[in-house]
């Protein structure tokens, strides 16, 4: 068995979160089905209650947006550094409160049982799901869970993973990290919302984007303007000359792009090109073009 009294009092912060913002949004009915379901999990009783109460609650309490007020987000980002549930339904949040009500002090026991229930979970479940990632004990030994969604074929199970999280950047190696921010590419996924973006910018990242990149101009496909995002700081001569050619040429959103990565290019011949369009880079200077503007 393993335990830690430190991820019991980090579960219980979860969940008296998400119990702070269901309230509010639960008829009273479906707020009485959820206290039912939580005291059945919590006892232990019934073994199989905890996935069959993941099944009926979009039908319980509704799939309505849960559209937190500010106040209410920066109560989750002070509860768990990182915690962003935007695009979070009632619906998700109730599966995931149900999820850490099975929690008892047991991580192993935690884990496989969260591997059963993913096993067999339908998509709306693995998303769910998969976004209560950063909330769950024992974050160290669901890395196998995370890595799969992101493997999926599936995008939304993708970006319940990649999306708004903050557990890819703090639990990932590097080499899957880098794995994650092609796929999110290839898939034409967006890459602003991958929390840690900048900060997990490598070197052999920026390689692998540099290659994608020359096999996409080859086969006279479009290139996404995010890519130099992670390319910016480890961008060569070749590199540059072909940032500012975008510059010159590139459509609205790909001349932003190439401007962007210039801006973070640290070569001469970056800031050089940069200058080139002086409206261009005083309007990023401004807070006018930024990455989650151009995706």
């Amino acid at each position: 068995m393993t335990t830690s009294l430190s991820q019991t009092a980090n579960v219980e912060k979860s969940m008296h979160l998400l119990k702070g913002w269901l309230a509010p949004r639960l008829a009273p009915e479906a707020a009485a089905w959820l206290t039912a379901q939580m005291a059945t999990i919590v006892s232990g009783e019934k073994p199989m209650q905890l996935a069959m109460a993941i099944g009926l609650a979009p039908r319980k309490v509704g799939k309505a947006d849960l559209d937190l007020k500010p106040d209410e987000a920066e109560a989750g980002r002070a509860a768990r550094s990182g915690l962003d549930a935007t695009g979070w339904s009632v619906d998700q949040a109730v599966r995931i409160l149900l999820v850490l009500a099975g929690y008892r002090g047991d991580d192993d026991r935690f884990v496989a049982g969260l591997d059963r229930i993913l096993a067999a979970a339908e998509i709306g479940e693995q998303i769910a799901l998969l976004r209560g990632l950063p909330l769950y004990p024992a974050p160290e030994k669901l890395l196998h869970r995370a890595a799969e969604g992101v493997r999926s074929a599936m995008q939304p199970i993708f970006e319940a993973v990649a999306h708004r999280n903050p557990y890819p950047r703090e639990q990932f190696s590097e080499a899957q990290w880098n794995q994650m921010v092609v796929k999110a590419l290839f898939i034409e996924s967006r890459l602003w919302p991958i929390q840690g973006l900048d900060v997990r910018r490598n070197p052999d990242l920026a390689r692998m984007l540099i290659d994608y990149a020359a096999e996409r101009r080859a086969a006279g496909r479009s290139i996404s303007p995010e890519l130099w995002r992670c390319v910016a700081p480890f961008a060569g001569e070749a590199e540059v000359e072909a940032l500012a050619h975008i510059l010159r040429t590139g459509t609205d959103a790909e001349r932003k792009g190439a401007a962007l990565a210039l801006k973070d290019c640290p070569l001469p011949s970056a800031r050089a090109a940069l200058e080139t369009d002086k409206a261009l880079a005083d309007a990023i200077d401004a807070g006018r073009v930024a990455w989650d503007r151009i995706a």
